[in-house]
């Protein structure tokens, strides 16, 4: 049977972004936090690299925000960059007091860099930060009364009434039931959308479901054509969704063809360490230049002990598939990884529906612009949850009568005796997206892209109506949506910029504009 819950805080998802907010917000506010899965599992917890922030004197905030500004080729809001950057130390420390232990060398912290950094910057813990830094958030959450915990719950809808955000209509996975969950202030915090693309280093979890919801309620969506692939994905039959962190370029790993040959020199003076997309367009353009299925990543030059204590999980995931990185290359595509654009907001993480907040990678906070420099998605997910919690416990005074809602009816439906049509849609739309809105894009492939999933909407729309929600249609309707978005972003965008390029625009227009999709018409 149907519930319904009250709660003065709704948070939509529960990795470092999600998690961080519920910890900030003050513990005289209700909140409840519902996720998908298990707790701990989303792109946050994978994250191996590390986070960004000035910690060394020879280091500055003027350069960790230039160099953001150029990674991002002009398109990034520079406010909202500094606002980020000069957070960043804070949310340092905000970490070490949960219980998060950054690498060390002696009495400092063990800074490395990556692509599109001048400087070394990026405190890690091992090659495990996010791990480190979800399990430790998590255990500071459990502490809190204030806060209930849902697991495997998948949030269907947002509530709307009056044009204002009360919640969300959510599926409960294990007693297979609708609740309404009504708050006075609700957070997306569900993360990206590379699971619209066949191949990404992303959980199963990542299929653009606060995009989609935030979309169908009117809210503006900036800037979706920017996804990046990340350059190194491990290549292997039974390795799925692993990533081989940027990191290890970081410590001078070379990108080498199948003989040996490295090849980054012909794209880019800065090499291996230049930003994701060069990185990942020349990989991709290798590849399909000598057909061949992968390129490798070499980091057997240096010594094996050193590898085995600054690479563990690496070094251990490719062991058990047979590779011994100490002594051999690494096989490495492109996948998708990173979702730039999301739900508009401004500084304080507030989208353009009143009550409604985005924050972590589902949000466009205009930081990253048209490339994410590598290991601000982390530092993002901190400062803005913090600023988002800060600005709802300042208006937590403010008397908000809630609506209420009619339970979830689902009279009119029955079970699907034809399941295989969700799961051939699911894997149609990612082979659509890889082949036809991948790396390197064209409007011929984009309005066929266009057409054909205006197609699979109305197929998936018309099952949503017909049949029994279940945890994969719930999914498959918001993949379908977000990647017509990101569809129609890059149709819209007449250039060449960033995680963006295409045939037939190849240059870089002098000015930088967001594209914005907006749904104009909605349900109040």
């Amino acid at each position: 049977m149907s519930k319904t819950y009250q709660f003065d805080v709704l948070i939509i998802g529960s990795g470092a972004a999600g998690l961080m907010g519920a910890i900030q917000l003050s513990e005289d506010l209700s909140i409840a936090l519902i996720a998908k899965d298990e707790l701990l599992e989303g792109s946050s917890y994978y994250a191996q690299g590390g986070i960004s922030a000035v910690l060394d004197s020879a280091d500055d905030f003027d350069s960790h925000i230039q160099d953001t500004i150029k990674t991002g080729f002009n398109l990034g809001d520079e406010q909202s960059i500094r606002f980020m950057v000069e957070q960043a130390p804070n949310a340092i420390k905000d970490l070490e007091k949960a219980g998060v232990k950054f690498s060390q060398q002696g009495a400092t912290y063990d800074l490395t860099t990556e692509g599109g950094h001048s400087a070394k910057r990026v405190a890690h813990v091992s090659d495990k930060t996010g791990q480190s830094i979800q399990t430790n958030l998590l255990a500071q959450v459990r502490q809190k009364s204030n806060i209930t915990l849902f697991e495997h719950h998948i949030a269907i809808d947002l509530l709307m009434k009056d044009k204002q955000c009360f919640g969300a209509y959510v599926y409960d996975k294990q007693n297979d039931r609708v609740s309404s969950f009504i708050s006075s202030k609700t957070i997306i915090a569900t993360g990206g959308a590379s699971k619209a693309y066949l191949y990404t280093s992303n959980p199963d979890t990542s299929t653009g479901d606060g995009i989609a919801m935030a979309y169908r309620i009117g809210c503006e969506i900036i800037n979706m054509e920017f996804a990046q692939f990340h350059p190194t994905c491990l290549f292997h039959p039974h390795a799925k969704s692993f990533l081989i962190s940027e990191t290890l370029r970081g410590e001078g790993a070379k990108l080498t063809l199948p003989n040996g040959e490295t090849f980054m020199h012909k794209y880019d003076k800065r090499e291996e360490m230049a930003p994701r997309d060069i990185v990942a367009r020349a990989i991709d353009h290798e590849m399909k230049t000598h057909g061949f299925d992968c390129v490798y990543l070499d980091l057997s030059f240096k010594d094996s002990d050193w590898i085995v204590e600054r690479f563990p999980t690496i070094n251990e995931r490719c062991l058990t598939l047979g590779i011994d990185i100490c002594n051999e290359r690494i096989p490495v595509v492109p996948a998708a990884h990173y979702t730039c654009g999301g739900v508009g907001t401004d500084i304080n993480a507030q989208s353009s529906v009143d009550n409604l907040y985005a924050i972590g990678e589902v949000a466009h906070t205009g930081v990253h612009g048209a490339n994410r420099m590598a290991s601000n998605s982390l530092l993002e997910c901190l400062v803005f949850a913090k600023a988002c919690a800060k600005h709802i416990n300042n208006d937590a005074m403010r008397s908000i009568e809630l609506p209420t809602f009619d339970h979830w009816d689902a009279s009119r439906v029955e079970h699907s005796q034809e399941k295989v049509v969700v799961s051939h849609l699911w894997q149609e739309v990612r082979l659509l997206m890889w082949n036809f809105v991948g790396i390197v894009r064209s409007d011929r492939r984009l309005q066929s892209a266009q057409h054909r999933l205006t197609q699979i909407q109305k197929e998936v729309n018309d099952y949503y109506r017909l049949y029994i929600l279940t945890e994969d249609l719930i999914e498959l309707r918001n993949l379908v949506q977000t990647a017509q978005i990101i569809v129609e972003s890059a149709l819209t965008r007449k250039e060449s910029r960033g995680l963006h390029f295409t045939l037939d625009y190849p240059e870089q227009l002098k000015s930088a504009d967001n594209s914005v999709i907006t749904k104009t018409s909605y349900q109040s």
